[in-house]
C-alpha cells in the first residue's frame, strides 16, 4: 500500500543517472525563512533524525528513491539541509530493515526486488494475520471494532488523494490496530515491519495508481463492516482477498 509530496530544486544527492529528487518535508528540511534564528545545534538531533527516516521512507513508498540507485549521506544531506549523520543514521536504520544496502566508500544503495520477493511477503503475513484476524472476529464485541472506523476512513481518505505515502502509513496504522486487539505486541511489531516490507516497490512495474489504492482501501471499510457484524463468513472471504491483492 502506498503514498505523494512537492518536488523542488534540482538533484544534488544522487549519482549520475539518479530519477527524480526526493521530496521532503518542510520541517525535515533544516531550512530557515530570512529573519527566522537557526534551531540551537544537536538539541533536536534526534528529531531531525526522525524526520528525515520518516522522509526517506516516504521517497521509498513514492519511488522517489529508485531500486539500483546509489545514494550518498552527504548529497542528501545538503539535500535536506542537514549534516550528513543525521541521514547516515536513517539510512543505516533502513539498511537494518533491508530497504537498502551499504556501498563501502559511495553510500547507500535502494535494494532490489522482484514479484517473487512480494509475493513470499504476501504468503508470510497471510499465514501470521489471517488466523489471529479469524479469532479476533470471534471474540472482539462490535464495539471494539467500531472504535477503528477512524483509521479505516483514514486509508480510504489518503487513497482519494492518491497520496501514496500517507496511504502506506495509514494502511499499517489500520492492520495495527486489528492486531493490537489480539494483545500480542511482538505479533503486532513482526507483522508491521513484514507490512512495510511489502510497500517498497518493485524493480521494475508502475506505481500503484490511485485507483488501486481506493480498491484496497474499501476492503478495510468492508471487512470493519462484516466484523462488526460479526458476519464470519465475509470477514474470511475478505481477509483472505486482501492478502492475495499481495500489497493491502
Amino acid at each position: 500500500m502506498e503514498q505523494g509530496r512537492a518536488r523542488e530544486g534540482a538533484r544534488p544527492y544522487a549519482s549520475p543517472g539518479t530519477p527524480p529528487d526526493v521530496r521532503v518535508p518542510e520541517q525535515a528540511r533544516g531550512e530557515h525563512t530570512h529573519g527566522e534564528p537557526p534551531a540551537p545545534r544537536g538539541v533536536q538531533r534526534h528529531s531531525v533524525r526522525g524526520q528525515i527516516l520518516d522522509a526517506l521512507r516516504a521517497a521509498l513508498v513514492d519511488g522517489e528513491l529508485t531500486p539500483g540507485h546509489v545514494y550518498s549521506a552527504p548529497a542528501l544531506g545538503a539535500r535536506f539541509g542537514v549534516s550528513a549523520t543525521p541521514v547516515r543514521e536513517a539510512m543505516q536504520q533502513l539498511a537494518a530493515e533491508g530497504a537498502v544496502e551499504v556501498v563501502p566508500n559511495r553510500g547507500f544503495r535502494v535494494s532490489e526486488r522482484g514479484p517473487r520477493d512480494l509475493a513470499e511477503l504476501a504468503e508470510v503475513r497471510a499465514l501470521l494475520e489471517i488466523p489471529v484476524v479469524l479469532r479476533l472476529a470471534r471474540t472482539v464485541p462490535a464495539a471494539g471494532w467500531c472504535a477503528l472506523r477512524p483509521l479505516a476512513d483514514a486509508t480510504v481518505a489518503a487513497a482519494a488523494l492518491g497520496d501514496r505515502a500517507g496511504y502506506a502509513e495509514s494502511d499499517r496504522a489500520f492492520h495495527r490496530a486489528v492486531l493490537a486487539l489480539s494483545g500480542n505486541q511482538q505479533l503486532v511489531t513482526v507483522a508491521d515491519d513484514l507490512h512495510r516490507r511489502s510497500q517498497w516497490p518493485l524493480v521494475s512495474g508502475p506505481a500503484a495508481r490511485r485507483a488501486d489504492l481506493l480498491a484496497d482501501a474499501s476492503q478495510h471499510t468492508a471487512l470493519l463492516d462484516a466484523l462488526i457484524a460479526r458476519d464470519l463468513a465475509v470477514v474470511q472471504s475478505l481477509v483472505r482477498e486482501h492478502f492475495n491483492g499481495a500489497d493491502g
